[in-house]
């Protein structure tokens, strides 16, 4: 496959391999996997970019090359990396804060595989019993005549061009806001346009989650709900959206949390229903709200959760059971209903303001 950023990989390889670049680029595995995992390179912050494999291969490469395996030595009598180290190594890359260690363990392989059937080879070896890690060399040496190429650091440039282009795309997205926000209710149609070309199917799972806090915290701003233990003595408060943690964080957490109401909401992009019944499984069966980054119909959506988990359970009352914990579905078109509500209601410079202090959260913007 070929798109924008495979001419930034065949630079690299020209400038390193010179005239066997091209056959290095057909020969090695490893080059093509990267070269479909930097599709979004350059599409811009919107796109979503593919950090946690690609990064699982470069901190083990690192690893490789920081031994001196790429120029000499016997590198399978090494004792390998340990796995706490390559997850804190992660975990310093650029937009790699939140990472764990699924692409390590098996996510990485698991995807070159799908890429790649017919090779015998998996890029990441690792040995259960001492949580050892390493990085299978028959994926960095390439021959070509009777000339072995070692591609390990090569490898290494070329995510450093990913992350830099991504990070450059970032940058370019929070200072587009920035200015938006300086300008004011001047270009109310402009931020209107701007935060609407946010909320579509092909938008990074992150910024969606994001705008869709954004507009959801201001749409329940103003509702107000009464409670109290007795009947003369009611509490008056306004309805409060929090946002529990970081985005794609696999941490097994919920995603938004609203006060007084106890009301759990869970961003997805998935319409697995394995998915979905495993969130409403992680707390006890009660009632969970879904942001789904679809423009199905809900109807559509619910009926299609509730037909596939059908062919799984035999069951019936189980799927019923799961399906009643499904309090809302918010799809795209109802996101932009509730968007353009709260814009009426004179929020709309607060739902920017809240976009770019979550982007900045999210992505480390201080750091990059």
């Amino acid at each position: 496959m070929k798109h924008l950023f495979t001419e930034n990989i065949k630079k690299i390889l020209k400038q390193e391999f010179g005239k066997n670049a091209d056959e290095i680029f057909d020969k090695s595995f490893l080059i093509q996997y990267l070269n479909e995992k930097t599709r979004s390179a350059n599409r811009g912050s919107k796109s979503r970019g593919s950090f946690a494999n690609l990064y699982a291969i470069y901190v083990i490469i690192e690893d490789y090359i920081l031994n001196g395996y790429d120029k000499k030595g016997d590198y399978s009598t090494y004792i390998g990396a340990l796995s706490n180290n390559l997850l804190i190594r992660q975990r310093k890359l650029p937009f790699g804060s939140k990472l764990q260690n699924h692409a390590l363990n098996n996510r990485m392989n698991s995807e070159f595989q799908k890429y790649f059937p017919s090779t015998d080879y998996i890029p990441i070896l690792r040995n259960l019993e001492t949580n050892r890690y390493w990085v299978n060399e028959n994926l960095l040496k390439i021959n070509i005549g009777k000339k072995t190429f070692n591609i390990a650091k090569t490898i290494i440039t070329i995510i450093d061009e990913y992350i830099r282009t991504k990070r450059d795309a970032f940058w370019r997205f929070v200072k587009s806001c920035e200015e938006l926000q300086k300008l004011g209710t001047t270009t109310s149609q402009q931020v209107e346009k701007f935060i609407i070309g946010l909320i579509a199917p092909n938008v990074d799972a992150r910024l969606f989650e994001i705008v869709s806090y954004a507009i959801l915290k201001y749409y329940y701003h103003d509702q107000q709900i009464y409670w109290g233990f007795e009947i003369d003595k009611l509490n008056k408060e306004n309805l409060t959206l929090y946002k529990t943690g970081r985005t794609n964080a696999n941490d097994g957490g919920i995603d938004f949390v609203m006060k007084p109401l106890g009301r759990f909401f869970q961003v997805t992009e998935t319409l697995d229903f394995k998915k979905y019944f495993l969130d409403i499984d992680k707390i006890q069966k009660f009632p969970i709200s879904f942001v789904i980054k679809s423009i199905e119909p809900t109807e559509e959506i619910l009926q299609k959760i509730q037909e596939n988990a059908s062919k799984t359970y035999s069951i019936k009352i189980i799927v019923e059971k799961y399906m009643a914990c499904i309090e809302e579905i918010i799809n795209i078109p109802l996101l932009l209903t509730r968007f353009s509500e709260t814009v009426k209601q004179g929020y709309l410079n607060e739902i920017l303001d809240e976009i770019i202090l979550q982007s900045k959260v999210e992505f480390n913007y201080d750091s990059l």
